[in-house]
């Protein structure tokens, strides 16, 4: 039997196909405005993580706020390569300084080692002049949208929100440590792994640990959808602003 954690990737992969058309129109943007780097970074522990940078798409005189996004899948250097480009474009494009990780073992970002790096990470990129200090933004793409809330769970303090992306999750047990937190939840309705089908458990799960919680279905959404920026774009203004 298939498990969810492969077919989770395996659709990744399907719907990354489908959109690489739409990937490679605005390649030519991304490079007049917003070019997409890969660095190796070196983490305070000694080991190095690559990761894809988009840089805002204005300068400006202060540095700009961090946003650590992860993607979907195994969370390896394509899958993380073209979610800078679709979805890190989106948010560079708002003034955020936008950084995807590779995942170091193909888990996307699971598990407190992986959790540990994202925290690493941010502290790394936030020496840099151009990185504004403070609470960073954490985002993720179906296992990427899991992996940043178990970041934030273990670290609510460090984070400003999680844009789940989607996600799942059960317990309103572990979500104790994010009462309060901000977390904003999107699964497509027609989700091809049956995620619509546990939103109402997720809500449950967030909503009984107190969790400071922004969700809806999108009607007829796959698994990986357009982003409804007029949406994230509210919520990302209240979290801002607080």
């Amino acid at each position: 039997m298939i498990s969810k954690a492969l077919q989770a990737s395996v659709f990744f992969r399907m719907h990354l196909q489908s959109a690489r058309i739409a990937i490679l129109c605005s390649v030519l943007w991304i490079g007049m405005g917003q070019a997409v780097a890969q660095e190796r970074v070196q983490l305070s522990d000694g080991t190095h993580l690559n990761v894809f940078i988009v840089q805002p798409a204005e300068t400006t005189a202060e540095p700009s706020p961090l946003l650590i996004l992860m993607g979907g899948g195994p969370g390896n250097a394509s899958i993380s390569r073209d979610t800078s480009m679709w979805l890190g474009s989106g948010f560079a494009q708002r003034g955020w300084w936008v950084a995807v990780p590779v995942s170091p073992n193909n888990r996307a970002f699971r598990g407190i080692e992986n959790n540990q790096k994202i925290d690493m990470l941010a502290e790394a990129l936030q020496q840099r002049p151009d990185v504004a200090t403070g609470k960073t933004l954490l985002a993720g793409i179906s296992n990427g949208g899991i992996s940043a809330l178990e970041i934030a769970r273990r670290n609510p303090d460090s984070y400003l929100g999680v844009a789940a992306v989607p996600a799942i999750s059960s317990s309103s047990f572990d979500n104790k440590p994010l009462a309060g937190f901000p977390v904003y939840l999107r699964i497509g309705g027609e989700d091809q792994l049956g995620w619509a089908d546990r939103f109402d458990e997720t809500v449950a799960a967030f909503t009984d640990a107190g969790v400071d919680l922004d969700a809806a279905i999108l009607d007829s959404a796959p698994h990986m959808f357009r982003m409804n920026w007029e949406s994230l774009d509210a919520w990302l203004q209240k979290i801002t602003t607080q």
